[in-house]
């Protein structure tokens, strides 16, 4: 009698003890922040915003990009747009969207806010940032975000085309603007960040 207790009673103890672990498997660790920085940036409207300091108390999906780039960039902007949808359609508040462009010298408010406003992009929890290039370089740094402009043409009419060598990444901010999880912003799953995001959400 006092074996078969003995078993249940280790039996009970692994079996809670997987479930420990299982649970704790669901949990996103903390992988990298801005520290106590605050950046002051302005939004595509032109109004002055404190990142990450005026999106905390929410969580974030942040994107990082520049307009005039032909490929990456604008498949990340519409992932967002996708992840937005379902977000909303899954009745998740308390979120914000941030898109940060590396290219402030090119990518003024009136450009970003074109930018949104050709993609059709709902702007009610979403907005795009901009600032001086120190300042940016400074907060693009700090979290791994490389961005480096690369050759450069000038078209006939004299319009000038550049890119940009480029990191490809959305990040999972949480409330205390705390990285929780970095993906490939132009081939993430969408489903995968909606659940990331209702596991922080709860």
């Amino acid at each position: 009698m006092k074996s078969l207790f003995t078993k249940r009673c280790i039996h009970v103890f692994f079996a809670g003890l997987l479930l420990l672990i299982s649970a704790c498997g669901k949990d996103l660790p903390v992988i990298d922040s801005w520290g106590d920085n605050s950046y002051n940036l302005v939004n595509q409207n032109d109004k002055p915003v404190k990142f990450p300091n005026d999106v905390k108390g929410k969580i974030s999906v942040v994107g990082y990009i520049y307009t005039n780039c032909p490929s990456i960039c604008p498949l990340t902007t519409n992932n967002m747009r996708l992840i937005q949808k379902k977000v909303k359609e899954d009745g998740i508040n308390s979120i914000e969207f941030v898109t940060i462009s590396f290219d402030p010298e090119n990518d003024t408010p009136a450009a970003l806010r074109d930018y949104a406003r050709i993609r059709k992009l709902d702007l009610s929890n979403w907005f795009f940032l901009t600032g001086s290039k120190s300042t940016i370089d400074s907060l693009i740094k700090e979290v791994g975000i490389f961005a480096v402009k690369s050759d450069s043409t000038v078209l006939e009419n004299g319009k000038k085309i550049y890119n940009f060598v480029h990191t490809d990444r959305i990040s999972l901010v949480d409330k205390d603007g705390r990285i929780r999880k970095n993906y490939q912003g132009s081939q993430i799953n969408v489903d995968e960040i909606v659940e990331d995001i209702k596991s922080l959400a709860d």
